[in-house]
């Protein structure tokens, strides 16, 4: 099973970058969730995905384009990325630099992603 999870924007708060989806996750849900330390294309959706998992499922946390100017200013600060789950709960998303550094410079030059894509991506992160 695999749910979607849409970011709205990202803003900075207490020093750190959040992440703040469209809709709120329940407290019990939220507590089972970790970061998957990972990150995935969508060519066709212009979008990072980063996945959480829990005992049965992924969650696909999805980055659309409106929200790259902010990750690639936390990508040039090698600064952390939370994820505000529910009012209560937040999580790291760990490993969100490498991940995002390695796609990022994978993507560029490379056809494998679309055209679209890998546009896109120099438009921003370059």
């Amino acid at each position: 099973m695999m749910k979607k999870l849409e970011v709205s924007k990202i803003v900075v708060e207490k020093d750190q970058y959040t992440a703040i989806m469209q809709e709120e996750i329940d407290v019990e849900l939220a507590e089972t969730l970790q970061a998957g330390g990972r990150m995935l294309v969508d060519s066709d959706g212009l979008a990072f995905i980063y996945i959480l998992e829990d005992e049965s499922a992924f969650y696909y946390v999805i980055f659309s384009q409106e929200t790259w100017p902010q990750l690639r200013e936390i990508l040039s600060q090698s600064a952390t990325l939370a994820l505000r789950l529910n009012k209560e709960i937040e999580i790291e998303l760990s490993s969100v630099v490498e991940e995002l550094s390695f796609l990022t410079d994978n993507i560029e030059g490379n056809s494998n992603y679309g055209e679209e894509m890998e546009k896109a991506v120099q438009e921003i992160f370059n």
